[in-house]
Order: structure tokens, then sequence, then C-alpha cells
């Protein structure tokens, strides 16, 4: 049983990362299968079709944001540190290139293009983040550690584009210090009384 397990959650890092570089379109069964070294029908014995891998995929990244936000919640009890240990997250993962890009932001740019089945669960994911977001804003507005200029749902709203924004602009520029110099003035500002 273990060796199934294994296999899947070698196909969805396969996936994963293929996404990453290439897009929902930029993949197939016959590229997952040549770089985990296994046989197309492999593949399909474990995700029926790539709409049931990509959803799967993407329900997996949510779990382990959802996760990850939640040990944030409990080892961190500022919201400012909070914010800054999120924006500290995505940073490394740009700057040594183990997650250059988040997948549902990857994926939310091809909305358009998507199964509905993956759609729902990237749009899941942003309404998650965003709820977190603005209760982090909240929070920190309540005990005067963030300065809002907004309500904290737009402020949340900003920030989740600011970071996905950094995260284009790394990648567009070919290089990951971009990030931090966009997302440090945004720390800075909420940080800062206007």
């Amino acid at each position: 049983m273990t060796n199934v397990s294994s296999t899947a959650d070698d196909i969805l890092a396969c996936a994963r990362s293929l996404i990453i570089a290439g897009g929902y379109n930029g993949f197939s069964y016959a590229d997952i299968a040549d770089v985990v070294g296994i046989r197309k029908p492999s593949i399909h014995h474990h995700f029926a079709s790539k709409v049931d891998l990509v959803r799967t995929l993407v329900s997996r990244y949510r779990e382990e944001a959802e996760a990850g936000l939640a040990a944030l919640e409990r080892n961190i009890p500022d919201p400012r540190d909070q914010l800054k240990s999120y924006v500290g997250y995505w940073e490394a993962c740009i700057t040594d290139a183990t997650a250059p890009f988040c997948v549902c932001a990857l994926l939310a740019s091809e909305l358009p293009i998507l199964p509905e089945e993956v759609a729902l669960e990237v749009r899941a994911h942003f309404r998650a983040l965003a709820s977190w977001l603005t209760s982090v804003m909240e929070r920190g507005k309540r005990k005067g550690r963030l300065h809002l200029s907004n309500s904290a749902k737009v402020e949340a709203e900003g920030f989740m584009a600011t970071i996905h924004g950094a995260m284009l602009s790394a990648r567009a520029y070919g290089d990951p210090k971009m990030f931090g110099v966009i997302t440090g003035p945004l720390l800075e500002r909420l940080s800062t009384r206007h």
C-alpha cells in the first residue's frame, strides 16, 4: 500500500512542478510517465483523467496551505509577524526555487481554459487565503500592530495580489530578489503609522 501512495505522490509532485513550469496545458501524462519512470496506464490507475489529477493536486495544495496558515496562527501570536512570516516563506521558496510560484495563482491566470472542477478548487484557495489575511488584518488593526488605509478585506485582497504579483515579477525578471523588493515596502506600509 505504501508503494501505491508513493507512486500517486510522485505523480502529484511531478504534475505540480510541470504546472509551475508551463501551466495546465503545458504537460501531458506522457511527460509525467517520463519523469516518474512509469507507464501512462499506471497514471490512469491513480488519476483517471488530467482533470482528476489537477483537481486532486489543487485540493492537496489547499490543505497544505491551510495547515501552514494554521501553524502560523499557533506559533506566531503577533499579526504583523504572521504577515512577515508568510512573506518570508514565499521569499525563501522563490529564492531556493523549491516553489517559485503559487500553483493556484498560476492556475488562476488560466481560469478561462480550466475545467470547472479545477477552477472551483482554485477559487476556494483564493477565498480561504483572503479570509485568513482579512482576519490577520482585523486583529492587527485591533491590537495596534497593523495600520490599514482601507478596510481589512480590501487590505487583504491587495496584500494577496501584491504577493502574487511579486512572484510574477520575480519570474519575469529572472531575479528572485524582485520578490523582496516589491513585498518589503508593503510590509513597511502596514507596519508604519501614516
